[in-house]
């Protein structure tokens, strides 16, 4: 039920608010829930991946993460599918510095690094379409009486 009342609250909350539902409370929920993951995120760099704490650790990662938004259509299962293909495409990068390839051979380390973010923009850029944002996205609700 969460889910469906915060997706209505996006495209249509005077609906919402005529079903008897607080507007203003169910987007502060779904802002603790955000807030919620992101802190569990945060945690999980600064104490399984890197192991320190450091500045710019997150490296553009809240940028792949609006793009796995776009590219999955505002859509819960397309932008999981979305963050595992970035995923594996920062975890080859990854594992494919060093790697001196067949017909290639050894790519900069550099390329390797800005590969996950070369082709996010790539796929965002082409093979998207149109990513139609919900309606009410970003504008305050003033409930009328």
């Amino acid at each position: 039920r969460f889910g469906l009342r915060l997706r209505a609250v996006g495209e249509n909350p005077q609906a919402v608010d005529t079903a008897g539902i607080s507007v203003a409370w169910l987007r502060y929920r779904s802002v603790i829930c955000a807030g919620l993951l992101c802190g569990l995120a945060g945690a999980y760099l600064s104490t399984a991946q890197n192991a320190a704490f450091l500045k710019d650790m997150s490296a553009g990662k809240g940028y792949i993460a609006l793009a796995a938004l776009i590219f999955g259509k505002w859509r819960p299962t397309q932008a999981m599918l979305a963050c595992l293909l970035f995923g594996f495409l920062d975890a080859l990068a990854a594992r494919l510095q060093g790697v001196e390839l067949p017909i290639i051979g050894e790519i900069p380390v550099q390329l390797m690094q800005a590969l996950p973010y070369i082709l996010t923009v790539i796929l965002l850029a082409g093979f998207i379409g149109r990513a139609i944002a919900p309606k009410a996205i970003g504008i305050p609700y003033s409930k009328e009486r």
